[in-house]
């Protein structure tokens, strides 16, 4: 009996790689962009907001916010105050330098005496909103438990729920949006989206007791205006329906161009709303349906029943 024998080539190393064109390339590239954004070429090498320190930085808020479930696991009533106390120091200290990088960035016209103050105020009315924001994230919490026939507690919620993920990202960015750090909260915002599939802008004014379930692809814009106790369910768009411009074609900033949901709405998968438009109270909005237009309260929006036939060509379930 023979037996094969396993021939090993050896690859050839590869040649050196000449990029010199590359690097020409891609510094011709970088010009025409700087020349056609006079604004950045001028802010030189000033820093920008780091996503990955607003990463840490969010999950140590997270961790004082909630220190027996998002905290380290040897906390107790008896030590968490202390845990909290020195978490929030080191993490609005961290958060003061993205702040400041922010201010810097969006405010050239400011000298560092007033950069530094204004840091000072975004800081500490943030940190003065956590109570509140506890007390939000405690509804939003309770509402999940309590929409969700699978969640078998509130801390099978907190700890495992993609929208809660999303949720204290929000509530956070959108209290650094108001405050005026609106690049901070916009990198928040995009961290959880990349971490959930649900992307809230951090201007989205949003109620308490809020809970979207599954969440994947749910997306709320900048202006949109959620009340209280609202439920979205995945692939929910709450949207712009079209994009004023101004004389020279640049799209109008700053215009309120998203819905109003009002309180106690459910709104079902794969609905796409858009506009200006008011969903009133008490309205359910059914799955994949399209609205442009306002819907009074207490209404319910469904698509037709489809036509189900069987392979005969008779109808099934129309009676």
């Amino acid at each position: 009996m023979t037996q094969n024998k396993l021939t090993v080539v050896e690859a050839e190393a590869p040649n050196h790689l000449d990029i010199s064109g590359v690097i020409i390339g891609l510094r011709s590239a970088r010009d025409e962009w700087r020349a056609a954004h006079q604004r950045h070429a001028e802010l030189g090498t000033h820093g920008f907001p780091s996503r990955r320190s607003l990463d840490r930085i969010v999950g140590a808020i997270g961790a004082a916010l909630f220190p027996l479930r998002l905290g380290p696991p040897e906390l107790n009533p008896d030590n968490e105050d202390a845990f909290v106390e020195a978490t929030l120091e080191s993490a609005l200290s961290q958060l003061g330098a993205q702040v400041r990088l922010n201010l810097i960035y969006a405010h050239r016209e400011l000298d560092a005496l007033a950069i530094e103050a204004r840091v000072n105020i975004i800081v500490g009315e943030f940190a003065g909103a956590l109570p509140r924001l506890r007390t939000v994230l405690d509804s939003d919490v309770q509402a999940a438990y309590l929409g969700d026939p699978a969640a078998r507690s509130v801390d099978e919620v907190l700890l495992c729920y993609p929208c809660l993920i999303a949720v204290i990202h929000h509530r956070i960015a959108h209290e650094l949006y108001r405050l005026g750090a609106p690049l901070v909260a916009r990198i928040i915002s995009e961290i959880a989206n990349s971490r959930t599939g649900i992307d809230i802008h951090p201007g989205a004014i949003i109620g308490h007791s809020f809970f979207i379930d599954h969440g994947t692809g749910v997306v709320i814009g900048e202006t949109a205006v959620i009340g209280n106790n609202v439920r979205l369910y995945q692939a929910v768009t709450l949207g712009a329906k079209s994009f004023p411009s101004e004389a020279d074609g640049r799209l109008t900033k700053g215009i309120a161009r998203h819905p109003i949901v009002e309180d106690n709405v459910i709104i079902y998968s794969g609905a796409t709303i858009l506009g200006r438009v008011t969903i009133g109270q008490g309205s359910v909005i059914g799955g994949n349906v399209w609205i442009t237009t306002d819907v009074p309260q207490g209404t319910t929006v469904a698509v037709s029943v489809a036509d189900m036939r069987s392979i005969t060509g008779d109808r099934v379930g129309t009676e």
